[in-house]
């Protein structure tokens, strides 16, 4: 089991989704003496946790400019490239990010964000390349969720091994299996459930955990419990402009009868533009009503 140290609290808060939290432990670390390499981590887990929380202004005048370290130059870049819709300076923010990936020598931190902001951009063999080797927990982490992404579960699984071997205990190796679990499908969600329900006892829930719990349940055919937990998450975290509360509301109220609920679309559309989800519903639907034009009945006049 790996050993705790200064930063133990902070990546915990962080991992779990408890960005305000996060936030506070950074603040109450500033005076404490530490390693310049935990000082480094401490602040680049800031950066993360304010891009988390969409504070995308603060991240890059934080991580913006060539004294800054390469890991938060890179975290200003994915705040850029988060912050606008422009589909040129979104390519323009992507081809700079492949030129710094050039580096032999990038850090890990480097390299977990560039995977992430690759992932945005819906580039996975370059987000897999960045971290593929798994020099660290958090690489190890994202490349389940990669091998998820692929349905390479057998990849997966592999990675999530190494990670038990490693800390069994670990959060980010229950969260990695937690995740794996849900995609092995219905027969392994309970796991899951009960997984998540352990941490959120243990640490507090908040609006990740519900919606983690909300697929989990989702998965394992318990709508009820799914609708629950996003509730839950628009009532205590205000969640109801959350790009994940809407898209798993959606998806609930389908599986339970519901329908559609236009508001929840609206917002989807309105909010969250470029979303994935988004974007394949707005392609699914241009499909469906080129395929329309082509069955339209047309009406015939008698020509006298």
């Amino acid at each position: 089991m790996t050993e705790p140290d200064e930063l133990y609290t902070l990546r915990a808060q962080f991992w779990l989704g408890h960005y305000s939290l996060c936030l506070e432990e950074v603040k109450a670390l500033i005076r404490r003496p530490m390693p310049p390499h935990l000082k480094a981590e401490r602040e680049e887990i800031a950066a993360r946790a304010l891009l988390a929380m969409g504070e995308y202004d603060k991240v890059i005048r934080e991580g913006d400019g060539p004294t800054k370290s390469p890991a938060m130059q890179v975290l200003a870049l994915y705040a850029k490239y988060l912050s606008t819709s422009d589909v040129a300076t979104r390519e323009s923010i992507v081809e700079s990010l492949q030129k710094m990936t050039n580096n032999p020598s990038s850090s890990p931190s480097f390299q977990l964000t560039a995977s992430h902001l690759f992932l945005a951009a819906d580039k996975t063999r370059e987000a897999l390349q960045c971290i593929y080797l798994g020099t660290t927990m958090e690489h190890l982490s994202s490349c389940v969720q990669i091998y998820i992404k692929i349905d390479r579960l057998d990849l997966a699984k592999d990675c999530l091994n190494l990670m038990k071997q490693a800390d069994e205990d670990a959060i980010l190796t229950q969260l990695s299996g937690v995740h794996y679990n849900i995609a092995q499908g219905r027969s392994t969600a309970n796991d899951a459930i009960h997984t998540l329900m352990s941490l959120t006892e243990q640490y507090g829930p908040n609006t990740l955990l519900l919606n983690v719990s909300a697929v989990a349940h989702m998965v394992a055919e318990n709508y009820e419990a799914a609708e629950a937990a996003l509730q839950t998450a628009i009532t205590d975290f205000q969640a109801d402009d959350n790009v994940d509360t809407l898209i798993n509301l959606a998806v609930c109220g389908q599986h339970m009868g519901k329908g559609v609920d236009k508001e929840i679309i609206h917002k989807l559309r309105t909010g969250h533009a470029y979303h994935p989800f988004v974007q394949g519903l707005v392609r699914v639907e241009g499909a469906l009503e080129r395929e329309a034009v082509k069955y339209k009945t047309v009406e015939y006049k008698e020509t006298a």
